[in-house]
């Protein structure tokens, strides 16, 4: 019996090429997606963990007899695991992790790069505005600016926010963000020591 070998025609091969073609075409945009995810997966796991770890911190004040510190509120410090925290005296939320006159109104960009360090183990690397350095060599990078929602017409008043961006989101862009860019540019979290509140903001995608 005469068995020959038989191979695949054009049609077929151009038929398998264009179904190739298709799927991929199909999958691409879902791969293409990963990256935003996992970089919203980043932020949101870290402002988490700083939410949980700014409302321990405000616990130990609590738990400490509401320690008032100076003038203001400032220099309220508390010890957590043996790293000093300061706290605003007035609300019992971190303000700083080595400056014992920062207050929700005075915090700096240096505040909120500490506040970072001292309430989170194994905080990711953080750099403030104006420090030294690539900004590509730290996973976070962070200022202080005015709270856009505090209103003294309700009597709240002008506070501080610190605003931490996840640095993969913000690479490329010169002048580097500040003020309330946060709202429209890169991923970030807004940390406001008044309220305690952690906002995320997801704008890459």
């Amino acid at each position: 019996m005469d068995k020959r070998q038989q191979g695949f025609t054009i049609i077929e091969l151009i038929i398998v090429v264009v179904i190739l073609g298709l799927l991929a075409a199909s999958a691409l945009p879902r791969f293409t997606d990963v990256t935003a995810d996992a970089e919203d997966s980043a932020i949101e796991g870290v402002a988490g963990g700083f939410a949980s770890a700014v409302g321990i911190v405000r616990g130990e004040w609590e738990l400490r007899g509401r320690p008032k510190g100076g003038t203001d509120g400032a220099g309220a410090e508390l010890q957590m695991d043996g790293v000093p925290v300061y706290v605003d005296g007035d609300t019992g939320y971190p303000v700083s992790g080595n400056n014992d006159t920062a207050t929700d109104v005075t915090l700096s960009n240096e505040d909120c790069r500490t506040v970072m360090t001292a309430i989170l183990q194994g905080s990711p690397t953080v750099m403030a505005e104006g420090d030294g350095g690539a900004i590509d060599e730290y996973r976070y990078y962070t200022y202080a600016t005015d709270d856009p929602n505090a209103s003294a017409a309700q009597g709240q008043g002008t506070n501080q926010v610190c605003v931490y961006y996840l640095v993969n989101t913000i690479k490329g862009i010169s002048p580097l963000p500040s003020g309330n860019d946060y709202q429209t540019t890169g991923n970030s979290f807004v940390y406001n020591p008044r309220n305690g509140g952690v906002n995320v903001f997801s704008n890459n995608n």
